[in-house]
């Protein structure tokens, strides 16, 4: 039965977001440790029905809003981690019911960093096995659940982030995104979900040894200014001064941006009621002043093979490190069929491996190239409306479920292999009655007109409202 769930109530939090709690914390109107009550219950009163929390420490949250509040961007303000991320003596089990549960050492520098904005800590967020597909979803437990109907995926692999997110149950949650996992679960269930430069933040541990390192740390809220001051406090800890600075982006930017728009893919036929949520919001745009112009795809078919090969790479170099991490608590006996499938792909095309590695190298410059008459691509974040749970289950056969997987997420990628930031909005609803959404991204280094041109969109086009009602 679908079912819509959300924990919006007259609390110590209320219709809060992230910056709105925080800023009530420090001007006294709240206090921490009534926030973290409050996100406690909330999550206690939701998680039932969505399953998005992986590991729970209320203890902790409850002893560190009782201390003295440091000063990062969201001193006091409650989230959570995702579960792939190391933080000292919590678990990490990856998604995968091959890690048994056993605490962390330390901290990883990623996670260390989301740390340091001053969140009050509640736990470890679900994700996908390894973050290998586009749906929270496992073989031998119940998926996690999407709040705006409890009958749909929620995305992935940040799933778990969303759904509180989403639910209002937390007001922003790790995220970190390897494939589109920000944008996917960010598009599903009608948040911001922004995808950031490659490197903007620190990374986990041994990534930036990859031959291609496609992931990027972030997180998912539901306005603007809070991605907007989440960014802001991240690159204030820890600056990248190889990219350029971002600052403090409050409001939409005052000149008029020259914007491609990708309405097709080669890899899948895009929905048309997709290709009419990206019209809209060109046509938005372009009477807003802004100038708008079709583009063909930048990348097609041999980029998504090599990027399929590179994936399985990932999946049998992931398989290694729990191997080599965990020892003892790891059973690769318990692994998904989707993960033992994408390896076993890498396997079977192992002599593919270099050339592809080095056209996937080649791809930075075709993104620059793309942005040398452009300042943002605007494109779907998904080729069709969410799906609804089971139909992107990992107990299909790896062929049958890459394959749509592609049909469904074929945007994201590019993004991630050519290093650039991108980030996926809100627009509308669907026929299912879920949420809308479009995709822009932007040349390398180059948040700072994501975020304008975002709170442009939100400005002009309201969020769609979870608490309204089917």
């Amino acid at each position: 039965m679908a079912t819509r769930v959300h924990s919006f109530t007259d609390d110590a939090l209320g219709t809060l977001d992230a910056t709105g709690i925080a800023e009530a914390i420090g001007a006294g109107t709240i206090s921490a440790a009534e926030a973290t009550e409050a996100a406690i219950a909330r999550v206690e009163s939701v998680n039932g029905q969505l399953g998005a929390t992986a590991f729970e420490c209320f203890e902790r949250a409850r002893a560190q809003a009782s201390a003295p509040l440091g000063s990062g961007a969201f001193a006091g303000v409650p989230s959570m981690v995702k579960d792939n991320t190391d933080i000292a003596g919590l678990p990490s089990r990856h998604g995968s019911s091959a890690i048994s549960p056993h605490p962390a050492k330390a901290d990883f520098p990623s996670g260390a960093q989301y740390l340091d904005q001053g969140f009050a800590l509640l736990g470890k967020t679900t994700l996908c096995e390894y973050g290998l597909t586009a749906s929270t979803e496992w073989v031998d437990r119940a998926p996690t659940r999407n709040p705006w109907n409890t009958e749909y995926s929620v995305g992935a692999s940040s799933g778990g982030s969303a759904a509180l997110v989403a639910s209002g149950a937390l007001p922003i949650a790790h995220a970190n995104d390897g494939g589109g996992s920000i944008r996917i679960p960010a598009a599903a269930a009608g948040l911001v979900g922004l995808k950031p430069t490659r490197e903007r933040h620190l990374d986990q541990p041994g990534v930036r040894r990859l031959p291609v390192n496609l992931v990027a740390e972030g997180a998912l809220t539901r306005t603007v200014r809070d991605t907007a001051r989440f960014m802001a406090g991240m690159e204030a800890s820890a600056p990248n001064l190889d990219l350029p600075r971002i600052g403090t982006i409050t409001e939409p930017g005052e000149r008029r941006l020259n914007i491609g728009v990708l309405r097709s893919s080669e890899l899948a036929t895009v929905d048309p009621e997709v290709v009419a949520t990206v019209d809209s919001v060109a046509e938005l745009l372009a009477s807003a002043g802004h100038r708008v112009q079709e583009i063909a795809p930048p990348a097609g078919v041999q980029f998504s093979r090599d990027f399929t090969l590179y994936w399985g790479l990932s999946s049998a170099l992931l398989i290694l490190e729990s191997t080599l991490s965990h020892g003892r608590h790891f059973d690769p006996r318990k692994l998904d069929p989707f993960t033992k499938g994408l390896a076993k792909h890498w396997a079977k095309n192992i002599h593919k491996t270099a050339s592809a590695v080095r056209r996937l190298r080649k791809i930075p410059a075709l993104y620059d190239a793309a942005f040398e008459d452009i300042d943002l691509i605007l494109s779907p974040t998904l080729c069709h409306p969410v799906p609804e749970l089971g139909v992107m289950s990992p107990a299909l056969g790896f062929e049958e479920l890459f394959d749509l997987l592609e049909k469904y997420v074929s945007f994201t990628p590019f993004n991630n292999v050519g290093g650039g930031p991108a980030i996926s909005l809100p627009h509308g609803t669907t026929r299912n009655g879920m949420p809308g959404s479009v995709h822009f991204s932007a040349a390398r280094g180059n948040e700072a007109t994501l975020l304008q041109i975002a709170f442009e969109l939100e400005e002009a086009s309201p969020f769609p409202d979870i608490t309204a009602g089917p």
